[in-house]
């Protein structure tokens, strides 16, 4: 089992920045790919931002430039750093871990941290 604690959100204006961290405990060793959604009411959970193992990274396109996602995997943590943010990126952001486990693939989610920006 795998448990994601996000946290870091809250109320920022336009332009603003705000740092999201998702701290994961148990069976840490067994991730792969970790990755950043978010949902905005009415809309579908959608994906921001991917990270392999290694490091490689993936963005969509709304936040290529804007976000950053990073891990640090001595400390088993996920950050997504979002710079210039805009009302539209106004959303409850979930972090994903990829699991492996000896019966097959594993999905993880966290709790969700909201984050709300002001125009």
């Amino acid at each position: 089992q795998v448990q994601l604690v996000e946290s870091g959100g809250g109320l920022v204006q336009a332009g603003g920045s705000l740092r999201l961290s998702c701290a994961a405990s148990g069976s840490v060793f067994s991730i792969n790919g970790m990755n950043w959604y978010r949902q905005a009411p009415g809309k579908r959970r959608e994906l921001v931002a991917h990270i392999t193992s290694g490091g490689s990274t993936n963005y969509a396109e709304s936040v290529k430039g804007r976000f950053t996602i990073s891990r640090d995997n001595a400390n088993n943590t996920m950050y997504l750093r979002m710079n210039s943010l805009k009302p539209e990126d106004t959303a409850v952001y979930y972090c994903h871990a990829e699991a492996l486990a000896p019966w097959g693939p594993v999905d993880y989610w966290g709790q969700g941290t909201q984050v709300t920006v002001s125009s």
